[in-house]
């Protein structure tokens, strides 16, 4: 077999194989599917005969003889169906999906390749292409054996090709490119009126320099003759002023249209330009419903996936990260909801399960919903379970709420099944799922209705390179907020301003909401205003709302998301940098980290008194400890413990939480847990150590990763301690404390 040559563009043919192959496998897979429900449907019978003979056709160009003799079989076998001399069953979609996994397989295989993944597995092929011409002749066998018999997408690692970020393409359809190429040509028409711009303005150039130098001639032939005034001179000199002036105005409203033209062309061209990298969510879904059957078939379950939402516009980046916390998910539900038959009939539900898998743009958001009609998580249960793995004690168990409950789901290692199995058991998914969220900047949530079901809802955003964002001026500079995080902007009169215990705050749809300026957050000077009107921008976390007052609102606009240099650190209170228009640099805050921020001020009776209770606490007899943990049991149990024995405790609810707080405040002591969101324990601890000032400060690991593995990796990023988290009911972690500051008076 001879690689193939010639290319259209920068693709190879065998690129364009590829691209075909991925194209045909996946209608083939979702009618596949289809065909089974609907055995003799003439349309899906003519799809998929149609798709194995297009593979055919495209594998014959590139001489990739196995995919033409698998796609040929099954193109005959569809073809007899369609005479109905061929009644398809389930066993043999089955074997025709095992083909369409055959074919995928070897197109993923570089060309060079080829060769020798077909003298290592003809016989693969060979007993495949059997096996479908015994479908075709319709002798009944249990083709179910032959499901060893040949390799899944999967197994093929060695011989896969390698696709580096240069040989990344995107696939853009031609009605998107006809609208980009359309604007392109339109911009480059405009951009020449430019030339037309430039020559008028050397015309008034030139009549300027007329009138100067008449303008000269008038002074000089004034000094001669002794005249203050010369009407013939002065007249033209004014003429020529006047048809200048006239000319700048015509020129300054070209100006002003090109610049309008040209603005609103280059806005279109980057919208479609940015719209190139979007993709329907139904790129990113295309396998479930085949991995949802054979998953269900295997454990003796009927369940049906019904996917909303199929032209949902995601970021092509965003689309690839996700399919792996989807299919644990799905598979989650299949295997840990849906209960088995006998109990859904028991219930009073119907025999065939449902999932539903939906996704939406909500709030500038992507949203993305996973539910089952199953029985949901047995609260109950999943509370015996962390007793039994001494994750909490019998004791805290009744404080735990329900949302603290399943929290405990997301931990690595952590599973609800006691028996390993090929699908569960090993403590492998959920943890996956919150991790690929958290890298994204979302946020995963479970919504539990015992006995009815169960729902994961993911938050992400549409794109990883562009943003909504609201600008605005503090301290007579732009930042900007995402707009997916700003609640409200609104408009207040001082007037309205009501104060309490010290602290300002105004009344808004029956709630108290209190005020702070943006400037004192960030650590710049309180600007003076005599301006009756404030601009507050509401920003909120999961317990409290703030009102963030700032300078003014300046516009809304799109921008392009770059990441701060790594040698900078976590910059408080900032996530990412922008470019403005004229090239200055804008910096997006981060809101969630300004809403941490915003708690310490609250709490510790503004930033200066943090400050100043810093000092009293360095001049303090009692020794002083912060506890990072985002389980709010976990703290207060931690806390009570500590300040029973004399310590000072300071609480922080995640890891960036707790960064924030060791660069504000002087500590003697961190505690911290490990799985948290923005910031998880390892990530802190390493901060800490290799910050030149606080390298020194003491850290010490409580969590429930009790296994060797875990507690090097703690140690590895310099943690003084490791506990787990029984230790906090006995004396462990107080003789640990004091082993490493002392007790609690100095």
């Amino acid at each position: 077999m001879s690689p193939s040559s010639g290319g259209v563009g920068d693709l190879s043919m065998f690129d364009l194989f590829r691209m075909e192959i991925e194209g045909q496998t996946a209608l083939l897979s979702k009618d596949l599917l289809a065909l089974e429900k609907n055995i003799t449907s003439p349309t899906l019978l003519e799809s998929v005969m149609r798709a194995s003979h297009s593979i055919k056709g495209a594998a014959r160009m590139v001489s990739v003889e196995p995919v033409v003799q698998i796609a040929h079989v099954m193109e005959d076998c569809f073809v007899s169906a369609q005479k109905n001399k061929l009644h398809l069953q389930s066993d043999d979609i089955d074997l025709l999906l095992k083909a369409v996994d055959t074919i995928i397989s070897i197109s993923l295989l570089s060309e060079e390749n080829i060769d020798k993944w077909v003298d290592e597995n003809s016989s693969t092929v060979n007993n495949l292409v059997a096996s479908l011409e015994k479908v075709l002749t319709g002798e009944n066998i249990l083709r179910e054996d032959n499901s060893n018999n040949f390799q899944s997408v999967e197994s093929i690692t060695d011989t896969k090709v390698t696709t580096t970020e240069s040989d990344r393409f995107l696939r853009i359809s031609a009605e998107r490119m006809s609208r980009i190429l359309g604007m392109t040509s339109e911009l480059l028409v405009e951009s020449r009126e430019v030339k037309d711009f430039s020559d008028s303005l050397f015309q008034i150039k030139r009549r300027q320099d007329e009138l100067f130098t008449m303008l000269e001639s008038w002074r000089e032939l004034s000094i001669q003759r002794n005249i203050s005034n010369d009407d013939e001179i002065q007249k033209a000199a004014l003429l020529r002023l006047d048809e200048c002036r006239r000319s700048i105005s015509d020129q300054l409203l070209l100006l002003d249209e090109y610049d309008r033209k040209n603005g609103y062309l280059c806005k279109k061209l980057y919208g479609e330009v940015a719209g190139s990298r979007m993709r329907p969510f139904e790129d990113g879904v295309a396998g479930f419903q085949r991995m949802v059957r054979d998953l269900s078939r295997s454990l003796n379950k009927e369940v049906v996936l019904k996917i909303d939402g199929l032209q949902c516009a995601v970021d092509r980046d965003v689309l690839e990260k996700i399919k792996a916390p989807l299919n644990h998910l799905l598979r989650n539900s299949i295997d840990h909801g849906i209960e088995p038959s006998k109990n859904r009939a028991a219930a009073g539900k119907g025999k065939i399960a449902t999932i539903k898998l939906s996704a939406t743009h909500t709030g500038g958001m992507l949203r993305i919903s996973v539910a089952d009609d199953g029985g949901g998580v047995d609260l109950a249960a999943l509370g015996k379970k962390l007793v039994t793995k001494k994750l909490v004690t019998q004791e805290i168990l009744p404080d735990l709420s329900n949302d603290e409950l399943l929290e405990f789901l997301f931990l690595p290692d952590f599973s609800t099944r006691d028996e390993v199995t090929e699908v569960s058991g090993r403590g492998v998914g959920l943890d996956v799922v919150r991790e690929m969220v958290k890298e994204l900047g979302g946020s995963v949530v479970v919504n539990n209705s015992p006995g009815k079901g169960a729902e994961f809802i993911l938050k992400l955003p549409l794109t990883l390179s562009v943003i909504s964002a609201l600008l605005v001026e503090i301290s007579n500079e732009p930042y900007a907020f995402p707009l997916t995080k700003v609640d409200r902007i609104l408009k207040i009169n001082t007037k309205d301003i009501m104060e309490m215990e010290g602290r300002q705050f105004i009344a808004l749809d029956g709630e108290n909401i209190g005020l702070i300026s943006a400037a004192e957050v960030l650590g710049f000077a309180q600007a003076d205003s005599t301006d009756n009107m404030l601009t507050v921008l509401l920003l909120s976390d999961r317990m409290d709302t703030y009102g963030v007052v700032v300078d003014r609102y300046i516009d809304q606009k799109q921008l392009s998301v770059s990441a701060l240099d790594e040698r900078l650190g976590k910059v408080p209170n900032v996530s990412s940098v922008a470019l403005m228009e004229n090239g200055d640099p804008l910096f997006i805050l981060d809101v969630d980290d300004l809403v941490r921020s915003i708690n310490y001020m609250v709490n510790g009776g503004g930033l200066a008194d943090v400050y100043r209770a810093a000092e009293k606490h360095l001049k303090s007899s009692r020794k002083r400890i912060l506890v990072v943990d985002d389980s709010l049991t976990v703290r207060e149990v931690e806390k009570d413990l500590l300040l029973s024995k004399g310590y000072f405790v300071d609480l922080a609810v995640d890891g960036m939480d707790g960064w924030n707080a060791v660069r504000r405040v002087s500590y003697d002591l961190v505690i911290t847990d490990v799985d948290m969101p923005r910031m998880d324990g390892i990530d802190l601890v390493k901060s800490i150590k290799q910050d030149l000032h606080l390298k020194r400060l003491p850290v010490m690991i409580v969590s429930y990763k009790d296994r060797s593995e875990d507690r090097r990796r703690g140690l590895d990023a310099g943690a003084d301690y490791y506990l787990t988290k029984g230790s906090f009911h006995d004396d462990t972690l107080i003789d640990a404390v004091e082993d490493l500051i002392g007790v609690a008076e100095k």
